[in-house]
């Protein structure tokens, strides 16, 4: 099966498991498919009979409100049954709404305060430089989570410790949780910033699959940490879910609304 495939897979199961408790964080979660899909089917070093192997590449996504997205690409590469995914944000759950490394087979660290977990990817980076494990270490992080000061001082800290093997992700669709990005507080220059805190800088189609991976293999060769800005689009794939602009960040979903977004999703 080829990563298009993959990503509709994803997308339908995403938006399966949103419709299992009527509510969730949809626009963030279908932004960066293409992003999860590149890393889990053909970038990381993993196994998923053997979650816990030493040296395996990991991902922390410190937007972590989007573990519904994660849940589906961990589902689909293994992990778990999906039929697992019906039951997020239940009680007694191995699924919450935000990413658990104690409660969710293949999560690498607890995320959901924003800034956090970049740290946490940062500190995992260097401890596989320590430990020689040639482990890469990916992260992915909001726009809107940019805003927070704790990002700029991993991002510091990952530089002037040359972290060549931390390859990190802005999903970059523009909004957040109060509006658009730029009337809340700007990023731009985005790509400009990151190089200025050493960093080598990418700027991307967050869907094109293929420039994904170029950056991907481009920063595996460079000598410093890498961040890929991928531009996308919230709610990608579902039209009304798109249409709903930044009030897509958090929104009911009913099941009413599931066979039309799967409709869509299959084109």
């Amino acid at each position: 099966m080829d990563l298009t495939d993959t990503c509709k897979n994803i997308r339908e199961d995403t938006v399966r498991c949103i419709a299992s408790i009527g509510v969730g964080h949809i626009g963030g979660c279908l932004s960066m498919v293409e992003i999860l899909a590149t890393l889990y089917f053909k970038e990381m070093n993993i196994d998923p009979n053997n979650p816990k192997m030493e040296g395996r590449d990991r991902l922390i996504v410190s937007k972590g409100h989007a573990g519904p997205a994660v849940y589906a690409t961990l589902a689909n590469r293994g992990y778990f049954s999906k039929d697992l995914l019906l039951t997020l944000n239940q009680s007694g759950t191995a699924l919450p709404s935000h990413c658990d490394m104690n409660r969710t087979v293949g999560i690498d660290m607890t995320t959901g305060s924003l800034g956090q977990g970049f740290s946490c990817a940062v500190g995992a980076a260097l401890g596989s430089k320590i430990k020689k494990d040639g482990a890469y270490v990916y992260a992915i992080i909001g726009d809107g989570e940019s805003q927070e000061g704790q990002i700029w001082e991993a991002a510091m800290f990952a530089a002037s410790k040359k972290l060549n093997n931390l390859i990190a992700f802005t999903d970059y669709n523009g909004m957040q949780i109060d509006g658009m990005t730029e009337d809340v507080n700007g990023l731009e220059p985005l790509a400009d910033k990151w190089k200025g805190f050493g960093w080598n800088t990418y700027e991307v189609d967050g869907h094109d699959l293929d420039q994904l991976a170029t950056a991907i293999k481009n920063a595996k060769a460079q000598d410093k940490p890498t961040m890929i800005i991928a531009k996308t689009i919230k709610g990608k794939g579902v039209s009304f879910v798109e249409e709903k602009g930044f009030a897509n960040h958090n929104m009911p979903f009913k099941e009413e609304d599931l066979a039309k977004a799967i409709k869509e999703i299959r084109g």
